[in-house]
């Protein structure tokens, strides 16, 4: 329900029309669309360009996505009430061009948008673009499993990240994350008779990674495995689990080596052909200083190399999943990115990805060792918390003790994710979402005292600030997070024991996992089937496909 003083608060921002957005979205200008409900409502209905950034998390993470303090920003909810907030929290953080989308995601239905479901949706549009366009070939679940079981001279390259190979794989696969394949295939396929075949749980990093296999002119045959992990589950045949198999086991094309060198004339080809530009790191560290534009400079190698040594100022952004999951690295549509690797391949594969998608993008040219000169995660930047008092994991426990099992004197409140608290967490806590804070009170019982944790308390820090506008009982965070009472010893428990909010947080993807329902694996394909027609009928992407 509105109230006087939401409606007060409204006219504090301005609001964007639809027709509006569309447009800035058409002449590219820099925009950032946010949905700012919490993942599994967002994964059921936003625009194609919408990024989500969960009201409870801004800030947590705006400072990394959005850089630009200038930029344009619009946040929508579906008449949730967390709109206004985040535009607020955002004006708080230095924002200063906040704006609301007129009528929310309702506004936007009414007025004609298109509608797209799950995540990373701008991506998987395009995977299936390439596909209808370039006719990416691909072999069905029966067929890879026929050419395994007969021994024929192919290898499967898993074009996920290595956790999600892990978790469940084609029989033989070997985990090849999707920036990988040009720069590593030669070596893990060196005869030009062996089929290569990619697969990833779906269709878009299996055609991707398919496509730029093919787009840099390797003289194997290349085919995605059709519908990836799902297909091979809808098919009946068994995946497997916990396989451990890396590209970096096998031979690999050393630098300066016949195949690094075709390696890296190809891609640079492919990058060419997709138009993308040529920098320096004085034209990076220029475009860093810009305060009229917003630059990503990413580093797309894996995470081991970005810790061993990178460029400063620059993020750690694996080109597979980059590619994969722009919409949330990058989510302020309109805004240049810049890639840097120290080998000439990953960069300019993956850019060309982007040049693709509509991004401006940019690979750094010469790059010496010596310029990779930051070791491990930088330390991010994070706008102070309200000040709060703090209570140590020993006292925690003699007062979570001291409960009456009918009132409870102290209440323990979990920000956590869902996954982590289901994982385990302190016993008596109850799993809590920042942005239903007011909601989860009402089901919790009387207290004298509360308490909150997180992993580490990053984030309960920030929801003390809240809980003290909602409550006259006195407010503590845990010191050092639920990994402080670990760390102590103390007793933990697992599974969904006090649900204060419902676990809403993550969108249980439908290729994730071992349990999922036959039923949604299918409506998941038959979605992504119908991508592109969608892409057609909401005209804002800008693709195009080399």
């Amino acid at each position: 329900m509105t109230t006087t003083i939401d409606k007060e608060i409204a006219t504090s921002f301005a609001t964007l029309s639809v027709t509006q957005i569309r447009a800035a979205l058409l002449a590219r200008k820099e925009l950032a669309l946010l949905d700012v409900r919490e993942e599994a409502p967002f994964a059921e209905a936003h625009p194609l360009f919408a990024a989500n950034l969960p009201l409870g998390r801004i800030e947590l993470e705006t400072h990394a996505r959005i850089p630009r303090r200038d930029t344009l920003i619009v946040v929508y909810d579906d008449g949730e009430g967390l709109a206004l907030p985040a535009a607020q929290r955002l004006l708080q953080l230095g924002y200063s061009a906040v704006h609301l989308l007129e009528g929310g995601l309702q506004g936007w239905r009414d007025a004609g948008g298109e509608i797209f479901r799950d995540v990373n949706a701008p991506s998987k549009a395009f995977g299936e673009l390439v596909e209808s366009q370039r006719h990416t070939p691909s072999l069905s679940a029966p067929e890879v499993k026929a050419l395994l079981d007969a021994k024929a001279d192919v290898v499967v390259l898993d074009a996920r990240r290595f956790e999600e190979y892990n978790t469940m794989s084609i029989p033989g696969g070997i985990s090849v994350p999707g920036a990988e394949l040009v720069l590593r295939v030669r070596a893990l396929a060196p005869r030009p008779e062996t089929r290569v075949i990619v697969n990833c749980a779906g269709r878009t990093r299996s055609i991707i990674g398919s496509q730029s296999l093919i787009n840099a002119g390797i003289p194997n045959p290349v085919s995605a495995l059709r519908n990836g992990t799902i297909g091979w589950t809808l098919a009946g045949q068994q995946l497997e689990h916990g396989k451990t198999q890396r590209f970096s086991d096998h031979v690999h094309a050393e630098t300066g080596s016949e195949q690094h060198i075709q390696a890296v004339a190809s891609a640079r080809q492919v990058a060419d052909r997709a138009k993308v530009g040529r920098a320096d790191l004085a034209a990076s560290a220029r475009w860093q200083q810009e305060t009229g534009r917003t630059t990503y400079c990413l580093d797309v190698r894996t995470p081991e190399e970005y810790i061993a040594g990178h460029l400063p100022g620059f993020s750690s952004a694996p080109g597979g999943q980059l590619v994969q999951e722009t919409d949330h690295v990058a989510p302020v549509r309109g805004g240049r990115i810049v890639l840097a690797d120290d080998d000439g391949v990953r960069a300019n594969m993956s850019a060309s990805w982007l040049a693709q998608m509509g991004w401006e993008v940019h690979v750094l040219d010469g790059l010496q060792k010596a310029d990779f000169s930051e070791a491990g995660l930088p330390r991010q930047a994070l706008p102070p918390a309200p000040p709060f008092e703090s209570v140590a994991a020993a006292q925690l426990a003699e007062w979570l003790k001291d409960n009456d099992p009918n009132s409870a004197g102290t209440v323990l409140l979990d920000f956590t994710s869902s996954a982590n608290y289901v994982k385990q967490h302190i016993p008596g806590a109850r799993f809590t979402l920042r942005s239903q804070l007011a909601s989860a009170l009402q089901q919790t019982p009387s207290a004298q005292r509360y308490v909150l944790t997180c992993g580490s308390s990053l984030l309960a820090g920030y929801a003390a600030g809240d809980l003290k506008q909602l409550t006259e009982r006195p407010v503590f965070v845990l010191a050092g997070g639920t990994a402080a009472w670990i760390a102590a010893g103390l007793p933990l428990e697992s599974g969904e024991t006090a649900l204060a909010s419902p676990r809403i947080d993550r969108y249980r993807r439908p290729y994730e996992g071992t349990d999922n329902p036959v039923a949604a694996m299918q409506a998941y394909l038959d979605w992504e089937y119908g991508l592109v027609a969608q892409l057609a009928a909401d005209g804002t992407h800008g693709f195009f496909v080399i």
